[in-house]
């Protein structure tokens, strides 16, 4: 045999070649592999929009199925309500909270705007206040001294970003008083969430609105003259357990714990002669809306929670945890003083602490940026856990819950100062 010889460049260049040639085929399956995840991905998100939109249907469906107080009302893609024109809101709004907010994380909208739903128009932005818009660019606000205050609550359609904008409409608001609204009102609304948290297997079926009388006074600068509730109801029935709760509010500060406003629902029903949960058969309605057992929905404060400090008891210019949501997003920096009842850390390494009430009922929380924790001599979750403390800074909203970021160990006092 003869064996023929080869150059030395051209015998490199055949060995090469099918490393070449392997090197080509692996970019392109490369490139073929990551056009397979984005088709997986956009596959993803149109299921997952599907799999909203039948939730959303669900909703609707439940919601008829369970009774809504009459017959003349607005179905929205995750509320129904009936407008009364002669007080310019609603005289009821029933939603359901359903197990889907525990992972929701869609953020405040705060779109508010007219429905366009109601024939004869609803309120709009000047039956609350008038907004003026300034050389700078920024405006100033003349306020009529009541709050929009939502009817069923923002947060608990935070699963559906098309569900939770339609909560702005002004057909789901009311004028509230500020110390009302911000306090024990949206101090209802977690408690009710909070209890979806701990009963992740059932759903709320939830009614609310204002107590509407032929004598109420009218929001005075209103345009369309809004009248001003003087109280306010909400029931809730969970049918997976079978119990159902009402309440009924006044509207302004409630100094009384909530457990105290809580009724059975056929006195909200006499109150309002409204008629809840239709749709169930007579002797489960009955039986439902008669029984009250406030330690199944109102447990007493649960293990590790604290009350918030009393105001009065704090030296002047400093607030408790309930205060401070009076000033979120205002830009202003304040003293707010509680109780650290749980602290973890995210996935980012970010440490947050829980202040009087822990997850998911905070009621005020802060966090130090996982960059800014070197900048403490001690361990902020050890040595401040279950430890009363007072905190500087500004009270940003972080999904609707009053939030401060502290950056400096000197912006944390754990001595209360008290009148």
């Amino acid at each position: 045999m003869k064996i023929i010889a080869m150059k030395p460049s051209l015998l490199g260049l055949l060995l090469a070649l099918p490393c070449w040639l392997l090197g080509q085929n692996l970019e392109q399956h490369i490139l073929n592999v990551q056009s397979d995840i984005k088709q997986l991905e956009s596959q993803q998100k149109m299921l997952e929009d599907r799999l909203e939109e039948l939730k959303l249907q669900k909703v609707q469906r439940d919601l008829r199925d369970i009774g809504l107080p009459s017959q003349n009302y607005i179905l929205h893609t995750a509320l129904a309500l009936e407008y009364d024109e002669a007080h310019e809101q609603a005289k009821w709004v029933a939603h359901i909270i359903t197990p889907d907010v525990i992972n929701g994380n869609v953020s405040r909208t705060n779109d508010f705007r007219p429905d366009p739903m109601v024939k004869t128009g609803t309120a709009v932005e000047e039956d609350y206040f008038l907004k003026y818009l300034q050389a700078d660019s920024s405006y100033k606000y003349d306020g009529y001294g009541y709050d929009r205050g939502h009817l069923a609550p923002s947060a608990d359609f935070r699963w559906s970003q098309k569900a939770l904008s339609e909560s702005y409409f002004y057909s789901n608001m009311s004028p509230q008083r500020p110390e009302f609204n911000r306090e024990s009102w949206a101090d209802l609304e977690v408690r009710l969430r909070g209890y979806v948290f701990e009963h992740p297997k059932a759903a709320l079926y939830v009614v609310t609105g204002p107590v509407l009388t032929d004598d109420l006074p009218k929001v005075e600068r209103s345009v369309n003259k809004v009248s001003i509730p003087e109280k306010y109801f909400k029931v809730a029935l969970d049918l997976t357990n079978k119990r159902a709760i009402g309440f009924i509010m006044p509207n302004q500060k409630c100094s009384d714990p909530l457990a105290s406003y809580a009724v059975p629902v056929n006195e909200v029903e006499a109150l309002t002669g409204l008629d809840f949960y239709s749709g169930l058969p007579d002797e489960v309605e009955d039986q439902l809306e008669a029984n009250l057992d406030k330690k199944s929905w109102l447990p007493d404060i649960a293990k590790g929670d604290v009350d918030p400090i009393s105001a009065p008891t704090l030296a002047p210019n400093h607030f408790n945890t309930v205060q401070a949501k009076r000033y979120m997003g205002q830009g202003q920096e304040i003293q707010v003083c509680g109780t650290v009842v749980s602290t973890r850390y995210s996935r980012s390494g970010n440490l947050w602490l829980n202040i009087d009430k822990q997850f998911p009922n905070q009621i005020f929380s802060v966090f130090i940026r996982k960059k800014d924790l070197p900048n403490f001599s001690y361990k902020a979750n050890e040595v401040l856990a279950q430890q009363e403390a007072c905190f500087f800074g500004k009270v940003e909203d972080f999904n609707g819950t009053p939030t401060m970021n502290i950056n400096r160990e000197e912006h944390i006092k754990t001595e209360v100062p008290r009148q």
